[in-house]
């Protein structure tokens, strides 16, 4: 991906093979025992209901991984996942597990794994929350329109740098001071709907080049559009943890229409078609792209990666922060303050900052956006994790919960600990390779050619960027991932 100013560098080597070795040991490794796959489907219908049941109400899904990884011994082995049958009609929930660094690995590998229709496992929300297109998301990187979109879409997030810092800081500003008044007036402030505004502005502005404020409905209400139109599409499959069983009967038992946000999405579609039409254009005249594509895919971009994404991710950040009582807060404002002090934040200024780029990275290692990453086996192909080799045949689904990857005690030293410091040094940078958060390793590099986050880098800087603001602008900020209670304006 093209960077903005000071993005870091990244290798464009296969994934499969610019990994350092996982074990520094001198003698030479014996070849790995080959060994069946661990675990069953159960009865049919009945196996993936009680799966279904353990997943979102008995265990959670982190329990659900770890508990069946001790039982079988193993990072790999085969279970069934929500959504299941017969709730969902013709979904097949049956799925290998692969929750090791090493094994999670192969879904980088575009040459035995295929990306079609697998975001969510086997299940897909209907085409006619994207236009009655598949975006770029739900596309193999086989099929010709997948490079002509992901071009577009990078092309776009270089575009972007010009205005990015600027919109950021500037929504930043708002959304603190509105902070700051209901702190005075209530005496804490709820962080949801602030921040999704801040970020549906900003956002709209960086990528699709359009000004919500020139539609007072967009203006107000974009976000919450958004946040219906995404939340349609993805309930069936993310626990939510209201009250059961009303969350399985409610939630989890069947697919939203599109019919639902129809309007919502018009509006949406309607916006960019006029107030971004440069951006549009760029789509059909330098890609390639109909007019449709162009705008339904900045749509998906806009509102799942991005918007979707940061709206996911920052809450943690913030909470992560807000909470501490180790004292990492205080050592992140020390090293804002010498490193940058009140010199206007920028994309250089931030390189410096090497406890705050940590303290992001190791936030994304246990708190992903994204968690699940599917991959349908493109050929019969053998998989290795540390320990052994298994055979998967062609056409079966492979599953990796990232959360539990990223715990991996062969690559992570005491891998359940919030460390912010386990990214510094020459030891903490040679770990970038394994943080997986952009669906491939972060010193990866995102092309037409795999599947990684156009944002890969885009999203960690403006994290960085980020932090550094909360401690130009704060001596202290207390809270939770929901709310702000007290902030310590700087001295």
């Amino acid at each position: 991906m093209s960077k903005a100013p000071g993005m870091p560098s990244s290798s464009s080597s296969s994934p499969l093979t610019s990994q350092p070795p996982l074990s520094t040991a001198s003698p030479p490794a014996m070849p790995l025992p080959l060994r069946t796959i661990p675990g069953s489907y159960g009865w049919p219908l009945l196996g993936p209901i009680f799966d279904r049941l353990d997943y979102f109400w008995f265990r959670g899904p982190a329990n659900f991984f770890k508990k069946r990884m001790e039982k079988h011994k193993s990072t790999v082995f085969r279970t069934n996942l929500p959504p299941t049958w017969p709730l969902f009609l013709g979904i097949n929930p049956n799925v290998i597990a692969v929750l090791d660094c090493k094994s999670f690995l192969h879904l980088f590998d575009m040459e035995i794994v295929d990306k079609k229709n697998v975001l969510a496992g086997d299940y897909m929300p209907s085409v006619k929350f994207t236009g009655n297109l598949r975006t770029c998301i739900y596309l193999d990187t086989s099929e010709p329109q997948h490079a002509k979109i992901k071009n577009f879409v990078i092309d776009i997030l270089k575009r972007s740098s010009t205005v990015w810092l600027t919109e950021l800081k500037a929504n930043l500003d708002i959304l603190f001071d509105t902070i700051e008044t209901s702190i005075s007036a209530k005496g804490s402030a709820r962080l949801s709907f602030p921040l999704q505004k801040c970020l549906f502005n900003f956002l709209t502005t960086a990528i699709v080049g359009a000004d919500p404020t020139t539609d007072p409905t967009i203006a107000d209400s974009g976000y919450a559009m958004l946040d219906r139109w995404l939340a349609l599409q993805i309930l069936p499959t993310i626990k939510i943890g209201i009250l059961q069983p009303f969350e399985e009967i409610f939630l989890h038992s069947f697919a939203y229409p599109f019919a639902l946000v129809r309007g919502d999405y018009s509006k949406l579609y309607n916006f960019v078609e006029k107030h971004g039409n440069e951006v549009v254009q760029r789509g059909v005249n330098e890609f390639g792209l109909t007019k449709e594509e162009a705008i339904h895919n900045l749509l998906f971009t806009l509102g799942f990666n991005a918007f979707g994404g940061f709206s996911a991710f920052l809450p943690t950040l913030i909470g992560t922060i807000t909470s501490d009582k180790t004292g990492i807060q205080e050592k992140l404002r020390k090293e804002v303050k010498e490193k940058i002090g009140s010199s206007s934040l920028n994309f250089e200024s931030v390189k410096d900052l090497e406890l705050v780029q940590s303290f992001v990275h190791e936030t994304l290692r246990l708190n992903p956006p994204v968690p699940l990453q599917y991959g349908r086996a493109r050929k019969d192909f053998q998989l290795s994790s540390h320990d052994s080799v298994y055979d998967i045949k062609k056409g079966e689904l492979l599953c990796g919960y990232q959360p539990q990857v990223m715990k991996d005690s062969k690559v992570f030293e005491d891998p359940e600990s919030f460390k912010a410091e386990r990214f510094m040094g020459e030891k903490g940078r040679e770990l970038l390779n394994y943080l997986y958060w952009s669906n491939g390793p972060q010193t990866g590099s995102t092309t037409e050619s795999n599947k990684q986050c156009p944002g890969k880098d885009i999203v960690p800087l403006t994290s960085f960027l980020f932090v550094a603001y909360i401690f130009q602008r704060y001596e202290s900020i207390s809270g939770s991932s929901s709310s702000i209670t007290a902030v310590e304006k700087a001295k």
